[in-house]
C-alpha cells in the first residue's frame, strides 16, 4: 500500500509486531523515531514541545518500515480529554441545520480513546442498531496548557492536527433527553489519523476544504471558513471551564451530510470504505465490518 502524505511532516503511532511506537511518516515508508528518542509516545513529545524537531531530525534518516509491515493506531492513544464538537457547519442553503437560530454556545460531549481505531483499521457496525453512520471532522491538538485561554491566543496553544470519522450509532444518540454520550462510544465505531501535521500558522486550517466519502461517493463537502464556531472560539471557550493540557484533542465538528441522514440506505454498512479528507492533513481511510 502506497501512503501519500502531505509536503508538510506527518507523525504517526502504530504497532510493529504488537509493540506500539511512533515516526515520521513518508511515500515510501515510516522512520521509526520512538527507537531514537526517549519519549515513549506522541502525547509525551507534543508535552516536551518536540514535534516539530524530531520531524526535522529525521530528514535525513531512511525509512524502517514498510506500510504493511505496521498497524496504525490512533495518533495519541493517552489524552486526557476528547472533547467533540455538535453541529458546527451549516447547511449548504446557509440555514443552521435544525432550522433555529445559530446558537450562542457550542454543543459539546466526551468520546473515550477506546471508541477510535486508527488508519486502515476496521469500524464496527455494533450488533444493537443498523444505524451506523458516519461523520468526517477535523481534529485539533492541544501543545500548551492552559485555562481561559483568548481567542487572540488560541492556536498558540495548538500544537498538531489530524482528521477524525466520529462514527455515530443514531438512534442511541436519541435514548437521553439531552445526552448523546451513549451513541457516541461504541468500541471502535470511530477513527482517528492518519497522522499528526504539526501545526504552524492559521492559514493550515483558515479556509481549507473538508470531505468525506463512503465507497468513492462525497457524502459530506465543505469548508472550515463556514464553521460557526472558528477554532479559536472553540479553544477559548472550553478552556473557560477545564484546563486544556498537552495531548487533549477537540474534535470540532462534521459538514452537514449530502444525503438525508434517516434515509436508511445512507446508512453504513459490513464491506463499506469510509475516507475522511482534508487539504493539507491527508487521507483517513477505515473499512466497515460487522460486529462478531
Amino acid at each position: 500500500m502506497n501512503v501519500h502524505a502531505p509536503s508538510r511532516p506527518c507523525l504517526s503511532s502504530f504497532l510493529v509486531g504488537g509493540e506500539p511506537c511512533y515516526g515520521l511518516v513518508r511515500d515510501n515508508g515510516i522512520v521509526d523515531l520512538s527507537a531514537r528518542h526517549p519519549w515513549s509516545d506522541l502525547r509525551q513529545v507534543i508535552a516536551a514541545g518536540k514535534l516539530v524537531e524530531i520531524s526535522e531530525t529525521a530528514a535525513g534518516l531512511g525509512t524502517d518500515y514498510a506500510f504493511d509491515d505496521v498497524v496504525f493506531t490512533i495518533p495519541l492513544s493517552a489524552s486526557e480529554k476528547v472533547i467533540c464538537v455538535g453541529v458546527n457547519y451549516p447547511d449548504p442553503g446557509g440555514e443552521h441545520a435544525d432550522g433555529q437560530d445559530t446558537p450562542d454556545y457550542p454543543s459539546l460531549f466526551i468520546r473515550f480513546p477506546r471508541s477510535f481505531v486508527g488508519h486502515r483499521q476496521p469500524v464496527v457496525c455494533p450488533a444493537e442498531s443498523p444505524q451506523f453512520d458516519y461523520e468526517g471532522e477535523i481534529a485539533i491538538v492541544i501543545g500548551r496548557p492552559g485555562r481561559r485561554i483568548t481567542e487572540r491566543n488560541a492556536l498558540s496553544h495548538v500544537a498538531a492536527l489530524t482528521l477524525c470519522n466520529e462514527g455515530s450509532v443514531r438512534d442511541w444518540l436519541c435514548h437521553g433527553e439531552s445526552n448523546v454520550t451513549q451513541g457516541k462510544n461504541f468500541d471502535s465505531s470511530g477513527s482517528m489519523g492518519p497522522w499528526l501535521i504539526p501545526f504552524e500558522e492559521e492559514n493550515q486550517i483558515a479556509d481549507i476544504r473538508l470531505v468525506t466519502r463512503v465507497n468513492g461517493e462525497v457524502r459530506q463537502d465543505d469548508r472550515t471558513s463556514r464553521m460557526i464556531f472558528p477554532f479559536r472560539k472553540l479553544i477559548a471557550y472550553i478552556s473557560t471551564f477545564t484546563t486544556l493540557v498537552p495531548g487533549d484533542i477537540i474534535i470540532t465538528g462534521t459538514p452537514t451530510v449530502a444525503d438525508d441522514r434517516l434515509n436508511p440506505s445512507s446508512y453504513l454498512v459490513p464491506g463499506d470504505v469510509v475516507e475522511v479528507e482534508a487539504e493539507g492533513i491527508g487521507i483517513l481511510s477505515n473499512p466497515v465490518v460487522g460486529e462478531r
